[in-house]
Parts: C-alpha cells; structure tokens; sequence
C-alpha cells in the first residue's frame, strides 16, 4: 500500500505542475509575447553523427523524442501491472478493464455522431478516449480522505490500461507510410533487446544503447517513435539477482528512476509546447463545428456514461465488485473525472490532425475545454462526499 500511496503522491504534485505549465503557455500564446513563445517552439534543434542525422524544430523533439521516454515508463507500468499488480488476474483487473472499455468506446462513438460524414474530420475520432492520470489524481488529491484509496487505485489501475489502449490505437490508426528498410533496423534492435532479456543482461547501458538505435529507426520508419518506448519496456527484465545473489527488479529500479524526469520535467515541457492555443482569432461558432463538440462532448459526457455505465453493469452482474470503502456517488465522480484527457488527448490530437490545419487550434482548444469541465464537475460531485 505505502508504493501505491507514493505513486499517487508522485502523480498528484505532477498534476498540479502540468496545471502551472498549461496556464502558462496560453498566457505567453496570447499575450505580446506570443512572438517569442512560437519562437521556442520552432527552434531548429540538430543531431548529427557523421552522415546520420536528425534536425527537427524544437517542439517535435518533445512530441516525438522526450514522450517516447513518457511512453517508456508506460511500457515498464504496463508490464508490472501484467505480471504482479493490478492488472495481474481477470478478477482484479475486471473492473478498471470493463470500465476502460466502456470509457474509450462511449467517447469515440460520441466524436463519430458529429463527424462520420466527413471522412478527414474522423480521423480525429481517438482523440477523446484518453485519461490522464496526473490531472486525475492532482484533483483526487485536493479532496483528502472524501476518497478513498481503493478507488485512487481503481483510477490508476483504469488510466493504465486506457495508455495501453492509446499505445494500439497509435500503432494500428495513425502509423504513416512505411519504410521497409528502417523497419528491418528496427525489428533487428528489438530482437538484440529480447536476446539480452533472456540472456539474463541487467545492465541497463546496454538496454538504452540498442534502444536508441531502435528509437532512431522506428522514427526513421513511418512508425510514431513513441512506440519505441514500450517495445524496450517490454525487454527490460522484471527480476534479476546481483553479484551478491541478492534479488532486486531492474525494471522497478528504472521505472523509479524515470518517474521524477517524466512527472516533474518531460509532461509539463509536453504540456507547455502543445497548450499554448491562441484563441484570439477562434469564434464561439468555430467551437461549435462538429470537430470540437465531438472533442469537448466526447471527454465530458462520453467518458463519465462509459466508464461509469461499463462500470456499473460490471458490479450488478457480479463480474466485478464496487472498490472497498466507496460508493456509487464516489464511483460516479471519480468516473467524470476520466473526461481529463489532456496529455494524452492532446498528444492523439497531434497525430489525427497533423496535416489538416483548419483543426489545428480548435481541436487543442476543445481538448482543454472539455478536460476542464471534466475536472470541475468530478471535483464538485466528491466534495459533496462524506469524509470516510
């Protein structure tokens, strides 16, 4: 219990950073120093060795280098989660799965009913699936004891698998055109990496190098590069004994380790090069279109009906049970609370839209919208609660 009461101290001060850094970039986007902000943004940033090189501005060595480190420590939760935590049986892992489920196709199916007709708008239709768990339990930690922990944990539980939903979705929805050369570098790195984990290496050097070469080829492949993280998260080894023939977990060593640089730098860098929305020139009937109703619509009311509504039909028909010490109204608020896509909406939304740029504000802008109602609404339901 006292690692899982760490981890959600850990998340909740991080959410309130992301919320710092988030006010922050749409203060410098609409405000005269807008000109400096896009500045940073686009700053040209190369790495070069020998022929080999990559120069991209500044913002896509976050989207596409920093979050793959992000995605990294998703990988190495997932995979602890799998194996020996929360997600380790069908009957602890029913309940946050089912809900997950409900919570990532309710919203879709909301996004699709105003924009089926138009095929570019569509593709947009991930967008409100996701949760963020730093907002979520930033929130959950405002309100002290009038949650309790069994559903800090169902939230945490519930947020993993929605990162692992998002991880397919990216692989299958939105990879490019690919290129079969990078691809083989990359299929030859990840085998090198499976070939160490059976092998039984535990020196992690020799894990990062032959990640970044697999980082290098999956971005050079047509594959998002994110995806890089959670293939080396899967080869890194979950137990392992040193030279003293002591047990310890590599994996839990690094997953520490990265926690800090993800929580407290790598998300509130995401969230300050990709929330600064200048909304001066957005009208209230642009945010009305079918895109950013479905976006703000999706994460508000799609989110709360599919996970609460999975999640309620799960405990009445006895698959799953109600998490301990909570009740339906608890339940319900922390569902609501799920509409905080954020990071990870924010992140689909980068993808989805990246070569339509009529959408490339309102959607951001509908992102924060509907994430903000999200939060209030949850936060305004469990502070009616009782403290248990």
């Amino acid at each position: 219990m006292r690692v899982i009461e760490e981890f959600i101290r850990r998340e909740s001060a991080a959410g309130i950073l992301l919320i710092g850094a988030t006010a922050l970039a749409l203060l410098s986007s609409n405000s005269p120093v807008s000109p400096l902000y896009h500045w940073f943004l686009h700053l040209p940033v190369e790495i070069r060795v020998g022929p080999l090189g990559l120069d991209k501005p500044l913002y896509l060595w976050v989207n596409d280098g920093l979050m793959a480190v992000f995605f990294l420590l998703i990988g190495l939760e997932v995979k602890r989660e799998i194996l020996e935590g929360h997600l380790s049986s069908l009957r602890r892992a029913a309940l946050p799965g089912i809900a997950a489920v409900g919570g990532m196709a309710v919203p879709a199916a909301v996004y699709l009913a105003f924009n089926h007709g138009d095929p570019a708008a569509a593709e947009g239709w991930a967008i409100p699936t996701a949760t963020d768990i730093a907002f979520a339990l930033g929130i959950l930690s405002l309100l002290g004891r009038r949650v309790p922990v069994s559903l800090k944990v169902f939230l945490a539980a519930l947020a993993i698998i929605d990162d692992l939903g998002a991880i397919i979705i990216i692989a299958v929805f939105y990879t490019a055109k690919l290129s079969v050369s990078s691809m083989v570098v990359a299929a030859v790195a990840l085998s090198v990496l499976v070939v160490l984990n059976r092998a039984g290496v535990t020196k992690m050097a020799a894990y990062v190098i032959v990640g970044v070469i697999l980082w290098v080829s999956v971005l050079k492949s047509g594959v998002h590069a994110t995806l890089a993280g959670v293939a080396l998260a899967f080869t890194i080894p979950l137990r392992a004994r040193d030279e003293a023939g002591k047990e310890y977990s590599p994996l839990k060593e690094l997953e520490h380790n990265l926690h800090f640089w993800v929580a407290f730098f790598i998300l509130p860098l995401f969230a300050f090069v990709n929330a600064g929305v200048d909304m001066r020139p957005i009208s209230m009937s642009q945010m009305g279109g079918p895109v950013p109703l479905g976006i703000m619509l999706g994460l508000f009311l799609g989110k709360q009906l599919g996970v609460f509504g999975f999640g309620w039909l799960a405990i009445r028909t006895g698959v799953a049970a109600l998490p301990a010490g909570a009740g339906w109204r608890q339940f319900y608020g922390v569902s609501v609370l799920t509409g905080i896509g954020f990071t990870m909406s924010l992140f689909i939304a980068s993808l989805a839209f990246e070569d339509a740029a009529s959408y490339q504000y309102t959607d951001k802008l509908a992102v924060l919208a509907g994430s903000l109602a999200s939060g209030i609404l949850g936060w305004m339901v469990l502070r009616t609660c009782r403290r248990g």
